[in-house]
């Protein structure tokens, strides 16, 4: 293999095994995604249940507020749209082909 840094988990060695040690964070695995989280910034209190929830820290924060998604990691669970508390859902789940 070369010195070259994996860009995707489509370049994990069958079985899994990397030479080298590292983290998650080198390996984009938003590829895995049918449907992806879309957040509605009106409807949202800012509560960051989403982000304890996200099992791939792929909500954005700043300030003690949500910024964004990290589409990059994030793998379309909806944990976060589903343990979001309020009425009127500020993260909705859509399929990843429709556009917003």
């Amino acid at each position: 293999m070369s010195d070259e840094k994996l860009k995707g988990w489509k370049e994990i060695p069958i079985g899994g095994l990397i030479p080298e040690g590292g983290t998650s964070a080198e390996y984009h695995t938003g590829g895995w995604r049918t449907f992806r989280p879309v957040w509605h910034e009106e409807n949202c209190t800012h509560c960051l249940f989403c982000f304890i929830y996200c099992p791939d820290s792929a909500v954005i924060t700043e300030g003690g507020n949500f910024l964004k998604f990290d589409y990059r990691y994030c793998k379309g669970c909806g944990i976060c749209a589903q343990e979001c508390p309020t009425k009127v859902k500020a993260i909705t789940m859509i399929e990843e082909i429709e556009e917003d």
